[in-house]
């Protein structure tokens, strides 16, 4: 394990970690790693690898979910590159709403995100209705 006792990238990719000490905030801060480095279908490829990966060691292998890999992954991608950040660290200080792992119900009705067929695949959100 890295120093800080950190989930590096090459311990997320290789599987090397542990179920119980990967919280939400790790999910976002591996993201922003990932697509510092890769572009975003890689970055994606490489995030779904993982947390599929993830999800089978932790013996749950129905917890992966498509479409909130996806939309999270590209709602950091945005936040990344609006901006200007030092460090992963410093896109989570100052992208806390995306330490809320209900972050996508500002784009997504609970019953369309909570559905199988978003589990199993990406889906768009529906458009809100216009007041």
């Amino acid at each position: 394990m890295p120093t800080n006792d950190r989930l590096g990238l090459e311990d997320f990719e290789s599987g090397r970690v542990n179920p119980a000490r990967f919280p939400h905030r790790e999910h976002v801060r591996i993201s922003y790693e990932l697509l510092e480095r890769h572009p975003f279908p890689e970055a994606l490829l490489h995030l779904a690898r993982g947390l599929r990966a993830f999800a089978a060691k932790a013996g749950k292998p129905a917890a992966y979910h498509e479409t909130i890999t996806v939309a999270f992954l590209a709602l950091i991608a945005e936040r990344r590159l609006s901006g200007f950040y030092r460090d992963a660290e410093d896109f989570l200080a100052r992208n806390p709403e995306l330490l809320r792992k209900d972050a996508l119900s500002e784009f997504y009705d609970p019953r369309r995100i909570n559905s199988d067929l978003a589990r199993m695949t990406f889906i768009l959100p529906r458009r809100r209705e216009s007041a």
